[in-house]
């Protein structure tokens, strides 16, 4: 605790660059337990930077936080082989602004150049600059769909993608042997903005990235006859103007913007969670719905970087998982390239782990090699730069992840929601060109490859007794040895921290994706149960995938699998 109390003085006296930092110290004075949970921990710089609550302390969000880790990022790009340039993004998020222009001042004094946007953009719009820019590295200040209270900060390298786990590593080496108060270096950012040495990011950029995203379009010219009417809300966050242009650009002029969620506002007053994938997020959107009765209901999160969407069927408006709006978009891709005759030779798609099984059989049947990579859309990136590098770029097709996240093309190396809103919307109205609704390809493609139900339960563990019980809980499931999940037998454990997958005969095989804090048992009848902590989030994520002729059988042999499985983890 004396320690906790050394740390809480020192930032008392010398936090001063953010009133709101000394006012909240003071709150705390006399609350050993708030100052202990604002100081227990420097706020881990993970393989996607930095995520948490903001506040004062070193296990917030905060301008020295911030400043700390760029002076760490530009500590590795001054020793390595890169560009000495750095692209910098921000979203809605509270202090999105202050802490990109504070990253920028900190680059500036390390005689790194700054290319900053002169607005908040989506994060997709972020990589694109790096590598139309041809940056060393790039920034984007988001905490992405996470509640109001917490913001993040995103580092990418020169390939556009998340900065790989090696490169993290050596990046956060140098941010430990910074001092928070004393080790960072920064200048003015009105004068550096004078002497040139950060300069604000053209409209020419923006509209060149807009291009490429309307290039991956295959039925656009079908658009504007078709009626498709639309209602969308970026969610307060940073798709509205370019989400809105895109789709103006390819024809779709009937588009009802949530009144509530359309301007930029980090306090989300109409949805707390501000995440596609919950119901509440998009009950403003859903209630609109009832009086202007569009086709589609679409909805990207504050960043940009995920959508999700709500069809009508019947008299209600329902709501696609991730996994099915990413299934309907591969069938989509697959099935008119080939009629369209631009399907490349030996085409490539990606999925994570996570990501649903469907996505097998639909590759199967177009003869499309499918690519298994970890979660996190910078292994799908990765996999894309592994084409470039062999000058096979075109062959990929599109990846996608369960957590909503699609891209197709390579132009930019992350997940975007620019891009996938556009597709949803051109796939809606050439479906409704053919007389079919998006409920009814969705039972078309069931009928095709069976119904795979995938269902994700997430297990909140807050503070530092939290974190630990996350370990405990993952160092149990590895020494556990299931013989059946569920009344289904385990046909095999994977452990990605060994590398190993252990079959039920004792059989073992390498595994040859990167090391990761994660384990999947495979079971009798294509089911499938997947434990990991969130990288980004005090959580426990599990993911159960079943299969069954029909939705019911599947649901209800997900639940007797999800019922056994938390008695054995004990949550």
């Amino acid at each position: 605790m004396a320690d906790i109390q050394k740390m809480y003085d020192l930032w008392l006296e010398k936090a001063t660059a953010d009133p709101d930092l000394k006012a909240e110290l003071e709150s705390v004075s006399g609350d050993e337990e708030g100052k202990n949970d604002r100081f227990y921990r420097d706020l881990e710089f993970g393989t996607g930077g930095l995520r948490g609550v903001i506040g004062a302390g070193t296990n917030r969000m905060n301008v020295y936080t911030v400043k700390k880790a760029t002076q760490g990022l530009a500590e590795y790009i001054l020793s390595n082989d890169v560009a000495k340039s750095v692209a910098i993004g921000y979203d809605s998020r509270i202090k999105s602004t202050y802490f990109a222009k504070s990253a920028a001042e900190v680059l500036a004094a390390n005689g790194i150049k700054v290319h900053i946007y002169k607005e908040l953009m989506p994060t997709p719009m972020l990589s694109w600059a790096v590598r139309t820019l041809k940056c060393g590295a790039g920034i984007v200040v988001t905490a992405s769909h996470n509640p109001a209270k917490y913001n993040g900060y995103k580092v990418y390298g020169a390939d556009g993608c998340q900065l790989t786990l090696e490169a993290a590593a050596i990046v956060l080496d140098k941010i430990n042997h910074i001092d928070i108060f004393e080790g960072v270096k920064s200048v003015d950012f009105d004068k550096a903005v004078a002497d040139g040495s950060i300069s604000y990011i053209e409209d020419s950029v923006i509209d060149e990235y807009l291009a490429k995203v309307k290039e991956q379009g295959l039925h656009t010219d079908l658009v504007a006859s078709s009626g498709l009417k639309v209602v969308y809300t970026p969610l307060n966050g940073t798709g509205n103007k370019p989400v809105r242009r895109i789709l103006k650009e390819i024809g779709v002029e009937n588009v009802t913007v949530v009144p509530e969620q359309e301007n930029p506002d980090g306090n989300f007053p109409t949805c707390p969670f501000p995440n596609p994938e919950i119901r509440e997020a998009l009950q403003k959107g859903l209630d609109l719905c009832e009086s202007v009765k569009p086709d589609l209901l679409l909805a990207t999160d504050p960043d940009c970087d995920r959508v999700g969407i709500a069809v009508p069927d019947g008299d209600h408006y329902e709501l696609f998982t991730g996994n099915e709006t990413g299934a309907l978009l591969l069938e989509y891709i697959c099935k008119e390239r080939i009629a369209l005759g631009k399907m490349p030779k030996n085409p490539v798609a990606v999925k994570t782990i996570v990501t649903s099984d469907i996505t097998k059989a639909i590759c199967k049947k177009y003869g499309v090699e499918l690519r298994e990579v970890l979660t996190g859309f910078k292994f799908i990136g990765e996999q894309i730069g592994l084409l470039e590098k062999d000058g096979e770029e075109n062959r990929y097709i599109f990846g996608f992840e369960e957590s909503y996240g699609y891209l197709a093309g390579g132009y930019v190396r992350d997940k975007d929601a620019v891009v996938a809103s556009m597709l949803i919307c051109e796939m809606a109205a050439f479906y409704r060109t053919k007389g079919i609704t998006l409920i009814e390809a969705r039972k078309k493609l069931y009928e095709e490859y069976g119904v795979y139900y995938n269902c994700l339960e997430n297990f909140q563990f807050e503070g530092a007794a939290g974190m630990q019980k996350m370990k405990d809980l993952m160092s149990g499931i590895r020494a556990s040895k299931f013989e059946d999940i569920g009344g289904l037998k385990v046909q095999a454990t994977t452990d990605y921290t060994t590398s190993k997958k252990t079959a039920a005969d004792g059989a073992v095989t390498e595994v040859t994706l990167p090391k990761s804090d994660v384990v999947t048992f495979n079971l009798d009848d294509d089911a499938s149960v997947i434990i990991r902590p969130s990288g980004t989030e005090p959580k426990i994520k599990v993911y159960y995938t079943t299969k069954g002729a029909k939705k019911d059988d599947a649901v209800a042999l997900q639940q007797k699998i999800s019922s056994d499985f938390k008695k054995k983890l004990g949550v």
